[in-house]
Formats: structure tokens, C-alpha cells, sequence
């Protein structure tokens, strides 16, 4: 009988853990204290000869049962909470050869129909032959007392599902997949895992979370597929495509493909021009035109923007769903309800809002944007008008309802996201509402849009909210920004700083950084401030002041709390002044890993840690970007909890390759977010990314203070980059072609 071996313990080594000696062990599983199927994270507790107590092994294990022989590569450690254990890089299970071992691998329920009573019997009657009696001779299962047709029936299925499961495993064992990657891939694939693999090891890293196009190039190449096979050279041209969709293009141009392609692969241009024809052909991707420029797009990005143009076009079409009513007067009666005079600008923005059935409205920190919705809703409440309130995060969300006075929510909960099966409201299960308020549009990638879009009710009046001047969406497209240059649709464009807001420094410099020039604070430290720079020589001395600065000053001088107020927003993730390791300096300061925290995927977690979610998570209903507290860890279960806002959420320890620590945390996943305090590390380390809606949407962040900490020189060039290239997007063309054709 084959048994799969295991991958590694981790995906990543402890730190601190060269200089460890290897050692083999092996033994007797006598118990298995725990086992997460869905990693294969395993204790177990083995016999081991010479030894007289029982052995504590913790490692990987697809399938694991008592009565096995296992053999583990690893160091001996000593835990905190668990004293002495083997910790195996690598483990191999064996079929135990002893009537005992037998009794006890076959009683633990690993087969369904045998318990420890027909465990018992089986060995008594066929002793060590029961393994070939039951694959090979089912029928004289039935000679045992109480095993019938039925049993028999369900003891052979239950064998063959584990054999199946166990040769899988063996199979992407021996292709250099390690266990945790073929848990995913059994667990999508099923049986049919071998199959699929065998027939395009590609759909991988296309199916597969973890699994990118080297670790399936690898298996590929185990496989025998050869460098210049025509399903190789498709797999990469869909990988290109795939790493441009991660820098916000919905496409390429040809050149620019096919050079990236013929680069990752290192293969001749030809091959790349035959496989972008069959991609074609196949309708994986489908050609496009950018003004001259002939590209190649995805297909469901290039339906999806011409979708989302189609029906903003249609939905702007018609009159708006509320009877007419004199407009100047319901104005004077919000303003008398919320306390307030708007201004000229204002007043006909509203006026343009109240006509129109889409309209788009633009602008910076302290314009009024804010002010604005809430005349409308309040105007259109009073007529009856049923609105939704979304944004694409769930801080922007909360903010939305804080600032409006109604109920708002993500995009993914309105719509109704459902695990593996898209949204429940689209267009055949609209939304109930009569106006749909859409916030930090600029966020929305155009896929996103799209499902929204289908699934606003053709009667409904749309109000798109958003500054384009912030960065555009991290996935593909950039659709805020193409409805402005389409200029199509209605759009309030709203630059006026109101006299409240001009007395922020912060929307004060937020603003000259938008228009390329240096920003100012008080250079003597004045009382009151909102702004400051504090000025370092080089990066390291930078991270220095920026734990300070959080840990330190800000708590003293200004009474906030450094955990839940302030937020270090970084351009990148990497050097002394990136995310990584100003999360790794502030988390020894803030909250140093205690005795229940663990370490997974190169990251400690204990409670009280601050962490933010890095991918969409529709069984948890936890999205890319959001932000929580750890409340509890349970080593002995292997799970954490997490509080996101007022909800707590359960993680498996195998999840947590989805977890950052969040003390600092990069600009972009900062995006629809607001904090009470934001330190911006500004040096030349991050030359590449140092741009101006980079550091404009950064400054915009900080509700109370804006703390910049680095290099004028970093600062100035910063302010003084335009964003570098341009999106590969053709929404724009689409709107303007549909307002010519009518």
C-alpha cells in the first residue's frame, strides 16, 4: 500500500532557526492529537524505540492515522507551552506490517464501516493479510460476524476513496509539490486531480491559490513538457496577461506581449505570435484597439468594460425615478434640516444631481463632496426616494454611513457575494432601491463595476462619488478615471476648499502636492499642528524616528492611541522604511509576541496584534484590505479570531498565509480609509514608487494629523512625479463611441 509523504512544516523557516541540527526519527503513531485536512497540519504521538515515553512529532500530512509508521526529517525543539517535539521538515508514512499496528490503523476510522470492533475481528480472521483481502478479495469480508453485502459494500468504497486520495498525494509528492499546495489542488480537483494536472499543469496557476507560473512551470517540466511545447508558451502568454491585470491593465499591446512573454519563457517571438493566435482561437483572449495601437485583452476584461460603458449609457438614459417637485425650494428645506448654506457652486451641483438619472461627482479633500450627498439624500428622503449606500471597503463603507446619516455597506455585501458562485443581485435579482450612492469610486476595478452595475434596477437613479486624483483601483481598469476623460455622463466637478477645510494644513498640502507643489508646516513646532516633517538622512534613521514617533510622541502630545488611531502608510513593502519591517520594529514595541502567539508564514500572531486581511474571502466574508484585531489564539485547535469592527471572524491556523500584521501597512491597501493619525516614511529607498497620487492619496488619509518622516529630496521628488505610464484600459473609447452613436 502506497502512503503519501509529506511536505514541510512551513512555508517559510523559523526565524533564527540556522544552525539547527537535522535528524531523523522514526516510529509508531500511537495517537494523533490533531489533524487540519485542509493543510495537513499534524501533532502526533509516537512510540518510538529506546524510548520510554511517547514522542511528540508535529509536521505535514495529507492523511495520517494511528498504527503508522512514520519517518521525519527535522530538529528537536523545545516549545514554551509544550515543552520537547520533533518538528519534521519532511515526513513519510508507511502501512503498519504488525496484527496490532493493523488493528489499531484500521479501528481509528480511517475506512468507512470499520470501527475498532470489525478492526478487531478483520485482523483476527485474515491477520496481516487484511489489506489484500480487502482490495483484492472484498467478498470474504463477509465470512467475518456482522460484516453483510452492505458493510462489505461500504469497507471497499471507503478503502478506495483513501487509496485514491493517497495515490493523488504520492503523484504531486513526486512532481515537487509540497503538502500544503497538494491539499488545495486535491481539494479543487477531487479525484480528477491526476488527470487535470497531467493534461495542463497551467490550470494551476490559474485554479489554484499559491500556485503561481513557476511552481507550475516546475511541475511542468517534472512532467516532461518541454520548453518551447506550444501548452507552455499559451500558459505564459496567459501569465503575462494575468501580471498585467496586477499593475491595472485590462490588456497589452502586442509588442509590449509579446516581448514580456518571449522574456519569461525565453523563447523565439514566432512561438509567442502562434500561441496569442491560438489564445484567440479559444477565446481566452480577443484582440482590441487603442487608438492606433493594436492590443490584446483578456475577454472577460474586455466584456466587462465594454459592459459596464453599455450600461452606465443606459441607465443615464430616461428620467429619474422621482416625480418633479420644485427643486430651489426643497434645496432651502434641506439646508434649514441640516443646518447649513451651500454655496453657489453647491446649490448647482445639487440642481444637476436632481435632474440627471447618472451623475458623477469629482473633487479633493474639503470641496464639499460629503456635504453634497447628504443634501441630496435629504432632499430625495422627503420624496420618497428608497436610496443604497456602498463603497468598495468596508472602512469607506462605515464612513459613508457616519457622514450620510443612512446605512452603507460594502459593494460585496450588497451585492450578496456568495463563496464560488459570484453575486446573488445581478440582473435578474436587481436591487430593491431607487438610488444607488456609490463612494471612493476611484477604488473600483472594472470587474467590480461591472457586477454592480448588472445589478442596479434599470428604473434607479446612479451618484458616483470619488477623487481621481487618488490612485486608481489596485485591480485592472480605471474607471473613474475614464468616465472623466469620456466625459459622457453629467459630472460635478468640485474644486472650491471650503473655509472650514482650509484651515487644515493637512487639506491645505494635500491639495498643493495635487497641483506639484512642496508642502508647508511650521518649522518651529508650533502648538496645533496638523502636519509635520520630520527630516532623517537615510532610511534607517527614518525607521528609528517612525517608532518613536508612533510609540512615543504622537501618545504624549496629542492623546491617541497608537494601536487603534495611528497608521504607518508606506510606498512598498521592502526596505528599512517598508511595511515588512516597520511592522516587524513596531510589533516589538506595541506588542511583543507573548506564550499563546504563533508563528506562521515568516509572521508572529498573538492577541492584541493589529492585522489586516490581504485577499477577498467570501466564506469569511473578510475582504483585501481589511483591518482587525486579534482577540484570542487557540494553539491547542489550531485557530485564531479576529475582530473585524464589531464581528468576530475564525481563522485555522492554514489560513493565515491570507494575515499581515497591520502597524504599517502600504498606501494602496490603505485606499477608502481614513485614520485619526497616518506617518508616511518619504525616502529615496522607494525612488520607484515615490509619485504624486501616491503620496497625495497617503496625505488624504489622516483625519486629525499627517506626519511625514524622511528625506527632502524624497519629498520633493514625490511631489514633483507625475504616475509613471499609463492603464491599458479602453472604457473611455467605449463611452464615447455608444454617446456618438446616439
Amino acid at each position: 500500500m502506497s502512503v503519501a509523504p509529506a511536505g514541510p512544516v512551513r512555508d517559510s523557516p523559523p526565524k533564527g532557526g540556522r544552525g539547527l541540527t537535522t535528524e531523523s526519527l522514526t516510529g509508531l503513531i500511537e495517537r494523533v492529537t490533531y489533524h487540519q485536512p485542509d493543510s495537513g497540519f499534524c501533532v502526533l504521538q509516537l512510540k518510538v524505540r529506546g524510548q520510554r515515553d511517547l514522542v511528540t512529532l508535529v509536521g505535514h500530512a495529507s492523511i495520517v492515522s494511528p498504527g503508522e509508521y512514520v519517518d521525519g526529517v527535522g530538529q528537536w525543539t523545545v516549545d514554551r507551552q509544550y515543552g520537547r517535539q520533533f518538528r519534521a521538515e519532511t515526513l513519510r508514512l508507511s502501512a503498519p506490517t504488525t496484527s496490532a499496528g493493523i488493528e489499531k490503523y484500521l479501528g481509528s476510522g480511517l475506512v468507512k464501516g470499520i470501527g475498532p470492533v470489525y478492526a478487531h475481528r478483520l485482523v483476527h480472521a485474515f491477520g496481516p493479510a487484511v489489506f489484500e483481502v480487502i482490495e483484492s478479495e472484498p467478498r470474504r469480508l463477509q465470512s467475518v460476524a456482522g460484516i453483510g453485502p452492505g458493510r462489505a459494500a461500504r469497507i471497499l468504497q471507503g478503502w478506495q476513496d483513501q487509496k485514491t486520495i493517497r495515490d493523488i498525494m504520492v503523484f504531486l509528492h513526486g512532481h515537487g509539490v509540497s503538502t500544503s499546495q497538494a491539499v488545495r489542488i486535491f481539494k479543487t480537483y477531487g479525484a480528477a486531480a491526476i488527470a487535470r494536472v497531467q493534461e495542463n499543469p497551467y490550470r494551476l496557476a490559474r485554479d489554484i491559490r499559491g500556485i503561481g507560473f513557476t511552481s507550475a512551470d516546475k511541475i511542468a517540466s517534472h512532467l516532461g513538457i518541454a520548453p518551447t511545447d506550444p501548452l507552455r508558451v499559451q500558459a505564459g502568454v496567459s501569465f503575462a496577461l494575468l501580471e498585467a491585470t496586477g499593475h491595472g491593465h485590462c490588456g497589452l499591446p502586442v509588442e509590449d506581449l509579446m516581448r514580456d512573454t518571449a522574456r519569461l519563457l525565453d523563447v523565439p517571438a514566432d512561438l509567442v505570435q502562434a500561441a496569442i493566435a491560438r489564445e484567440q482561437a479559444q477565446g481566452t483572449v480577443v484582440p482590441q484597439t487603442i487608438g492606433e495601437r493594436a492590443c490584446v485583452f483578456l475577454t472577460g476584461l474586455a466584456r466587462a468594460e465594454q459592459a459596464v460603458a453599455t450600461r452606465l449609457h443606459a441607465l443615464a438614459t430616461g428620467a429619474p425615478p422621482w416625480a418633479a417637485f420644485p427643486r430651489e425650494a426643497a434645496i432651502t428645506d434641506a439646508e434649514a434640516q441640516l443646518q447649513l448654506t451651500l454655496a453657489p457652486s453647491q446649490r448647482a451641483a445639487v440642481h444637476e444631481a436632481l435632474t440627471h438619472k447618472v451623475t458623477v461627482i469629482t473633487g479633493g479633500p474639503g470641496v464639499g463632496k460629503t456635504t453634497l450627498v447628504r443634501t441630496i439624500l435629504t432632499i430625495l428622503a422627503a420624496h420618497g426616494v428608497r436610496p443604497v449606500l456602498c463603497a468598495p471597503t468596508g472602512r469607506a463603507a462605515k464612513r459613508l454611513a457616519e457622514t450620510s446619516g443612512h446605512p452603507a455597506q460594502t459593494i460585496h455585501r450588497l451585492l450578496g457575494a456568495q463563496p464560488g458562485r459570484g453575486f446573488q443581485h445581478d440582473e435578474h435579482d436587481p436591487l430593491s432601491a431607487d438610488l444607488v450612492v456609490v463612494d471612493e469610486c476611484s477604488m473600483i476595478d472594472v470587474t467590480l463595476m461591472h457586477h454592480l452595475l448588472r445589478a442596479i434596477p434599470p428604473t434607479a437613479a446612479v451618484l458616483l462619488v470619488g477623487d481621481a486624483d487618488q490612485l486608481p483601483s489596485v485591480g485592472p481598469g480605471q474607471v473613474f478615471r475614464d468616465l472623466l476623460t469620456a466625459d459622457t455622463l453629467p459630472i460635478v466637478r468640485l474644486t472650491k476648499v471650503f473655509r472650514q477645510a482650509a484651515g487644515s494644513r493637512i487639506v491645505v498640502n494635500a491639495h498643493r502636492i495635487n497641483h506639484g507643489q512642496l508642502p508647508t508646516w511650521d518649522r518651529t513646532g508650533g502648538p496645533h499642528q496638523d502636519f509635520y516633517f520630520i527630516e532623517a538622512p537615510d532610511p534607517a534613521d527614518a525607521a528609528d524616528k517612525i517608532v518613536r514617533v508612533v510609540t512615543e510622541r504622537i501618545p504624549k502630545s496629542f492623546g491617541l492611541d497608537p494601536l487603534r488611531d495611528v497608521q504607518v502608510l508606506c510606498p512598498m513593502n521592502r526596505g528599512d522604511t517598508g511595511a515588512r519591517h516597520l511592522n516587524e520594529r513596531l510589533q516589538q514595541v506595541l506588542n511583543p509576541p507573548g506564550p499563546t502567539a504563533v508563528e506562521r508564514f515568516g509572521w508572529h500572531f498573538g492577541p492584541g496584534d493589529k492585522v489586516m486581511q490581504t485577499a477577498n474571502d467570501y466564506d469569511k466574508d473578510v475582504f483585501n484590505g481589511d483591518i482587525g484585531r486579534i482577540v484570542a489564539v487557540r494553539p491547542s485547535d489550531q485557530e485564531l479570531t479576529i475582530r473585524f469592527d464589531d464581528r468576530d471572524v475564525v481563522y485555522d491556523f492554514a489560513d493565515l498565509d491570507a494575515l499581515v500584521p497591520a502597524y504599517a501597512i502600504t498606501i494602496h491597501k490603505a485606499q477608502g480609509s481614513e485614520y485619526p493619525a497616518v506617518v508616511i516614511p518619504v525616502t529615496t529607498q522607494h525612488y520607484v514608487m515615490l509619485q504624486r497620487p501616491l503620496l497625495y492619496t497617503a496625505v488624504t488619509r489622516g483625519q486629525r494629523l499627517v506626519v511625514l518622516v524622511g528625506q527632502p529630496k524624497a519629498l520633493a521628488m514625490a511631489v514633483r512625479t507625475q504616475a509613471a505610464g499609463r492603464r491599458w484600459s479602453k472604457l473611455a473609447e467605449w463611452l464615447t463611441d455608444l454617446a456618438h452613436a446616439h
